[in-house]
Formats: structure tokens, C-alpha cells, sequence
């Protein structure tokens, strides 16, 4: 059996896709970035007064992009402790890394419950909002039976 989710509390899909699938007992969440449900904002991001970007700062976008995670987990009636698998999409992974991995490691400390995790750099993500994301996280969790 195999349901779409559309939440209520995380950021709108930037394209037609569901927030999540659930499937047997797995949930599939679709790509989530950080942007705030309503909003076109990318937290951290400052854009000049042309809209070109003059920096960004990865932990406020990976903090939000963590709050639609567990609002999507939530409303599907998991929790972040039913994280089995991340896969994280850097932009800027040189310049990005060692604060990335702090912050992770805040969110998925080392323990039975730590979920595997891959990351990769790519040269670019859907923006979605009003300028380019640098951080996306896709996640499997356990669905609640």
C-alpha cells in the first residue's frame, strides 16, 4: 500500500510532488529545503539590492530544513527517531563542511538510532524562493504502524 502526504506545517513543494510517501513501513520524504511554509524566504541567505547573493549561512538553512522534517514526520505519526537514511545535497561543501557536520551532529548524535548518511555536492538545487538554496536533505524513516 502506498500513501502521499502533503503537510500542513512544512514548507509547499516547489513542484508537483507529495512532502512524503509511506509504503509498507518505510516513509520516502521527497526532497525538503528550507524555506518556511508561506513564505519565499531562504533563511540565512542575503541577497544584494540587484537579488544576487552576497552569502549564506548553511547552519540557519539546515536548522530550518530539519523543523519541515519533523513537521512532515509528525503529521505521518513518526518521529525523528525513526530516521533510518539521510541524503544531504551541499552547494558549497569545502566551504560549508565543518559546519555542517557540527550542526548534524547536534540533530543525529551517535547512538543506536544514528541513521546512515550520505552526503553529496552538486552545483545546484531548486530555489523555490527568493534566491538559491545551498542545503537539501532527502530522509527514509520508519512509518509508524
Amino acid at each position: 500500500m502506498s500513501d502521499a502526504v502533503r503537510s500542513n506545517r512544512a514548507a509547499e513543494p516547489v513542484g508537483p510532488y507529495p512532502h512524503a510517501r509511506r509504503v509498507g513501513g518505510l516513509l520516502f520524504l521527497s526532497g525538503v529545503g528550507p524555506r518556511r511554509r508561506g513564505s519565499r524566504v531562504i533563511p540565512g541567505l542575503v541577497l544584494d539590492d540587484q537579488g544576487r547573493e552576497v552569502s549564506h549561512d548553511i547552519e540557519a538553512e539546515m536548522r530550518s530544513c530539519f523543523d519541515n522534517v519533523k513537521a512532515i514526520l509528525e503529521e505521518c505519526g513518526a518521529t525523528w527517531d525513526d530516521i533510518v537514511d539521510v541524503t544531504v545535497f551541499l552547494t558549497a561543501m569545502k566551504a560549508d563542511w565543518a559546519v555542517y557536520n557540527r550542526v548534524y551532529g547536534e540533530f543525529f548524535p551517535p547512538g543506536p538510532a544514528q541513521p546512515c548518511r550520505t552526503t553529496v555536492e552538486i552545483a545546484g538545487l531548486p530555489q523555490g524562493g527568493d534566491g538559491p538554496i545551498h542545503f537539501e536533505i532527502k530522509v527514509v524513516a520508519k512509518a509508524p504502524a
